[in-house]
């Protein structure tokens, strides 16, 4: 695994767990307004953390931490995430991942070997519009094969949106939500433009009040659990 990063701890990463945080080098999307672009542009990697350095801290902090939350970047296009989920799974902790959806085949392995105890997956946009949001093609498919995966699985999850307001329109948020159906969490994050991997979204901004209010009771009921975060 190419790791790229690692926060020993957190109380805000896996709802309800203490856990630790692995941020994995390399993304398949180029969505301006990620805050992590020293995990997305390959001119940006530092030398990648060891594993060894990561097993060795996880083995001291057995009945300590809850679980451990593998993020990005995008953890799905390593090879070796099976194998390195794994090897966290027998030292016991919790694992949630984040993942953009565009390898359903792995999570469909993940969750069938009940690799994962909590899965996050980003909804960038309505599905017409995943090329013009990511800045790459996109495989509208697999998203929605992922979509359909986690809601049917058995394993806790959330979905969530950033809203950058010159990428996507009310309506189109609205659109995300017919895109998902019923499900047991949808949270919107609102953006902070504090770094971003395309440096002219530092201007951008979030949806107003107004705006994230009708957004809220459009959605309130007929999600289970809702937030604006």
């Amino acid at each position: 695994m190419k790791i790229g990063g690692f926060q020993k701890f957190s109380l805000i990463d896996y709802p309800g767990k203490i856990c630790a945080i692995i941020f994995t080098q390399g993304c398949n999307f180029r969505c301006p307004y990620c805050h992590n672009p020293e995990l997305v542009k390959p001119d940006k990697f530092q030398e990648p953390i060891p594993e060894k350095y990561i097993f060795d801290f996880l083995k001291k902090r057995i009945g300590k931490l809850d679980a451990v939350s593998i993020t990005g970047g995008e953890p799905t296009i390593h090879e070796d995430l099976l194998e390195f989920i794994r090897n966290i799974k027998q030292l016991g902790f919790l694992v949630k991942l984040d993942t953009n959806g565009t390898n359903p085949g792995l999570l469909c392995k993940l969750i069938e070997e009940k690799l994962v105890d909590y899965l996050a997956m980003d909804i960038k946009a309505p599905l017409r519009k995943y090329n013009e949001v990511t800045r790459v093609y996109v495989n509208k498919d697999k998203i929605s094969q992922s979509i359909e995966l986690i809601k049917k699985s058995n394993v806790e999850y959330e979905f969530r949106s950033t809203l950058v307001e010159s990428l996507l329109s009310q309506s189109e948020v609205l659109d995300i939500g017919n895109l998902l159906g019923k499900v047991k969490r949808f949270f919107l994050q609102e953006f902070v433009s504090s770094k971003t991997l395309d440096g002219t979204f530092l201007n951008k901004v979030s949806f107003s009040n107004d705006k994230l209010l009708v957004l809220q009771n459009k959605f309130k009921n007929f999600v289970g659990e809702f937030a604006i975060r």
